[in-house]
């Protein structure tokens, strides 16, 4: 999959603004992150997630990406069937304890929806790719929803524009669809849809 071959070395972090002396973090750094500890986290503008106990933080998304997330998100409405609910970010997936995700779309059953979360893993995950995060949905969330057992994982890179979406067979996910530009990805789970990766764009 060429989505997933390395990219270049990125150099080291440097922050222009330095915490404050004595300043603590809100949140226990001696043991893995849980559950709880995102009610802790500031109301920034950032994504918190956990995965594993590691805290995931990414910036605000920029417009092409929103732009990306809504055409999916209205495409997929379009063809869901009745026992199905597509959500869009920020909405909690609550792998377990020590793992809630926020995908950009997702799809699941609606009775599996409580007001606050999805506490299973969803039928469909959607990852739209923002320069801070191409590595963490191809790896880390990759990795994380075919353990949990999620039925089917796409990636959107909107700069491309291009889709490319795994189905899981025998407890591993397998490609099954991949579009460029005005090409169109014929997806069939959790329901029937074609996608022109372009189009998401407009």
């Amino acid at each position: 999959m060429a989505l997933m071959e390395p990219e270049q070395e990125f150099p080291p972090l440097e922050f222009e603004d330095k915490p404050e002396p004595g300043w603590r973090p809100p949140w226990p750094p001696s043991r893995p992150l849980r559950r709880a500890d995102l009610d802790r986290m500031p109301d920034d503008g950032h994504r918190y997630e956990l995965i594993d106990g590691s805290l995931i933080v990414t910036p605000g998304p920029l417009l092409r990406h929103q732009d990306v997330v809504l055409n999916l998100a209205v495409l997929l409405k379009a063809a869901c069937p009745p026992d199905l609910k597509v959500v869009i970010a920020p909405f909690d997936v609550v792998l377990d304890e020590g793992t809630v995700m926020q995908p950009d779309v997702l799809v699941a059953r609606r009775e599996d929806f409580t007001s606050r979360e999805l506490p299973k893993a969803p039928l469909l995950a959607v990852e739209v790719f923002s320069p801070s995060t191409r590595r963490i949905d191809l790896m880390l969330k990759f990795s994380r929803l075919q353990e949990a057992g999620c039925a089917s994982y796409w990636v959107v890179d909107p700069d491309t524009p291009e889709l490319v979406g795994w189905e899981m067979r025998d407890g591993a996910y397998v490609q099954v669809a991949k579009a460029a530009g005005d090409e169109e990805a014929r997806l069939t789970a959790p329901f029937a849809v074609s996608v022109v990766p372009a189009d998401l764009t407009l």
